[in-house]
């Protein structure tokens, strides 16, 4: 039996939606069909990025970048 990872809090889920872009928060409130669709996946695209967001692991044999 597969094991499902536990369930986002509603203070995660909270915090992606005020971290996805302005212009998709807003953009939910359009009147224009079109621009509402465009905002509501982007909102919900950043949502799920941010759940699922793990940090790259460091590998020590990669170079860095100079700044």
């Amino acid at each position: 039996m597969e094991r499902f990872a536990p369930e986002p809090s509603r203070a995660a889920i909270s915090s992606a939606i005020l971290a996805a872009p302005g212009w998709a928060r807003v953009g939910i409130t359009m009147p224009n069909d079109r621009l509402r669709a465009e905002a509501a996946e982007e909102l919900a695209r950043a949502i799920v990025d941010q759940l699922h967001h793990t940090e790259p692991s460091l590998d020590m044999d990669q170079l860095t970048l100079p700044i």
